[in-house]
């Protein structure tokens, strides 16, 4: 396979990474139906990166996380969903540390090689007692063929699992990126109410192992959004095991360019399955925004017009309102934005210029557009050559109906 991005073919399953091994469990959370612990194993020498949320309130195993980072080489991830520990204060920062000193014991590693995660509710004490319960029968279960079961044990509203899977040939070598992600409303950049785990077998130095992460989730999981909401929990980590006879110290080199497209190709793919499965959507929409003077100002305006209400629901209704769109446009604070400059077309079909409704539009062929389950909102400014995109879904009538009954 080569390592062009245009290529590269990204699996919906997950291949095995030599030096990860997986395995959940059924604690009993907040629900008894399915798994909802998970134990990730890094061989010895890997190396792990993560980002995580911006929130300010951020949720104690994201604090003891970073601490965890800052101070030892990780060997273990544990994640629990149904419970965010978050909003619990001392008493949250105390139950994530007794999760990950429970953990060290059991598994022989110093608590500090344990990096905890939590996604669920807010604002609930950590059932503790049941995530120890079922570690020995996590350390026990542990195989390389456990992401898929992982990809489903870390959901909380999702309807599917989310895995992603690329094998790429680079020269003589032959390495692998698999990722999880879970994701479905909470979704805004600057992380969202998303966990994602990525993993090669190449052997990579931290420096630019932080650089590929970096650059990955820019294009990905900080492009999209469902409905403006940024969790307290977010994080993405991208492991690295060195099993494979691949190994990659510069950026400048072309392993890493080869790297760097496999990973960002499984990162986008998880990003588009948590935009697609956003609670209640029914559609996925790239909104494009190109013609600009900077690529924050194209952002700026691809993010008002993706977070619209009024944009969003005129999706779910296949209803090219375009006066919607332009409205959004221009309330996005470009101050010297000429409205007589600006296009809008729905993919192919030409809908707004100079200011007002096309002189050919067609509303039968923009209404086609938008039956579709994925298509393109492309705004041009005339202002520029710069451009950026943000992916972003409809606003249903199930969006609130889900979390209206998120905690019951």
């Amino acid at each position: 396979m080569s390592t062009d991005q245009t290529a590269i073919v990204v699996e919906k399953s997950a291949r095995p990474i030599k030096g990860v091994r997986l395995a959940t469990a059924c604690a009993g959370i907040k629900q008894t139906e399915r798994d909802d612990v998970t134990l990730i194993e890094l061989t010895e020498g890997s190396r792990c990166v993560a980002v995580f949320t911006q929130n300010r309130f951020c949720a104690a195993p994201v604090v003891l996380a970073k601490q965890h980072l800052a101070q030892a080489t990780p060997r273990y991830l544990l994640i629990n969903s149904g419970n965010a520990n978050a909003g619990m204060g001392e008493i949250g920062r105390a139950d994530a540390t007794a999760s990950c000193l429970e953990l060290s014991k059991k598994a022989g590693v110093d608590q500090t090689a344990v990096l905890p995660f939590s996604t669920g509710v807010i604002g609930q004490p950590l059932a503790v007692d049941k995530i120890t319960a079922v570690m020995d029968e996590l350390i026990t279960a542990l195989e390389e063929d456990g992401w898929s079961a992982a990809a489903t044990a870390i959901m909380t509203t999702d309807t599917v699992e989310k895995v992603a899977s690329v094998q790429c040939q680079y020269g003589d070598d032959s390495f692998t990126v698999t990722g999880i992600a879970k994701g479905s409303g909470m979704i805004h950049p600057n992380m969202a109410t998303m966990l994602a785990y990525i993993a090669t077998d190449v052997g990579v130095s931290k420096e630019v192992l932080s650089q590929c992460l970096s650059t990955a989730v820019s294009q990905s999981f900080n492009s999209i959004t469902v409905d403006g909401d940024t969790s307290t929990n977010d994080a993405c980590v991208l492991m690295a095991t060195g099993q494979n006879t691949l190994h990659i110290d510069s950026v400048d080199s072309s392993s890493y360019k080869a790297l760097s497209t496999a990973v960002n190709s499984v990162c986008k793919a998880l990003a588009m399955a948590i935009v697609a499965d956003g609670e209640g959507a029914t559609c996925v929409v790239h909104v494009e925004v190109s013609g600009g003077q900077s690529v924050a100002e194209c952002r700026q305006v691809a993010d008002t017009v993706a977070l619209s209400p009024l944009v969003k629901t005129a999706l779910f209704a296949q209803d090219p309102n375009w006066g919607r769109v332009l409205a959004a446009v221009g309330r996005a604070g470009i101050a010297d934005l000429d409205a007589d400059k600006v296009t809008i077309y729905l993919d192919e079909v030409l809908i707004a210029e100079s200011g007002s409704r096309a002189a050919n539009y067609d509303e039968q062929a923009a209404k086609r557009v938008m039956e579709r389950q994925e298509y393109r909102l492309c705004i041009g400014l005339g202002r520029g050559a710069e451009a950026a995109q943000v992916t972003t879904c409809d606003l249903s009538y199930d969006y609130v109906r889900i979390n209206a009954e998120y905690r019951s």
